[in-house]
């Protein structure tokens, strides 16, 4: 079994490289998980009739935005909290109304590893005579913190100080595979986007 899993609501945080103040050369790296949108994910557009795909037939458009995530680190996990926004639009103006979309939130591990994947949604509310609506959402992810650590021996082959006489003062660690490899294993994305159907889908991707 993994050691890193999603619990229903996931959400996400930020795996980040940022500069050291004391020390511009120092690489600090959060554990979190990242937050992101996947490419293709975050619009969704529904035609009126459903099988048609022309302009004039579109009912409404909606995209997720404004995605942003808090962290929480516990002895055992990482807990990371994810909010969204989704807007959407409808071509004709009409009685109010009221649509649901459903919305997946994935635990990504290296980069390409679909370690988890659960399922939520959002109810958008188009007031009557109204071309707007707006619905914000949320999950909840937990990463087992052994899951996101790198090996000591990593670990101290990434922050060893070197002396300029070394041979390989210059040499950056990242260059080497084993290194790259354990950095990616220990990092995680959390994946937020509408759940789509093969038709949604290849229509995202042929726009």
């Amino acid at each position: 079994m993994s050691k890193a899993f999603l619990v229903l609501g996931l959400l996400a945080s930020a795996l980040t490289l940022g500069a050291c103040n004391r020390n511009p050369l120092l690489v600090k790296r959060s554990p979190c998980p990242a937050v992101a949108i996947p490419t293709y994910a975050g619009t969704v557009t529904r035609f009126d009739p459903a099988q048609s795909r022309n302009a004039d037939a579109i009912d409404f458009t909606a995209q997720i935005s404004d995605v942003s995530a808090t962290c929480t680190e516990g002895n055992d996990y990482l807990g990371s909290d994810l909010a969204f926004t989704v807007t959407a639009q409808r071509r004709k103006a009409g009685p109010a109304r009221e649509v649901y979309l459903p919305v997946f939130v994935g635990l990504a591990q290296g980069g390409n590893v679909l370690v988890s994947k659960q399922l939520t949604g959002v109810t958008l509310s188009f007031p009557e005579g109204g071309l707007r609506a707006e619905a914000r959402g949320g999950a909840r992810a937990e990463v087992h913190r052994s899951a996101v650590t790198l090996p000591p021996e990593v670990q101290q082959r990434i922050t060893r100080e070197r002396k300029p006489d070394e041979a390989d003062a210059l040499v950056d660690p990242l260059s080497d595979p084993q290194v790259r490899a354990a950095l990616r294993a220990a990092s995680f994305e959390v994946l937020v986007g509408f759940q789509l159907d093969d038709a949604s889908l290849a229509y995202n991707v042929g726009k």
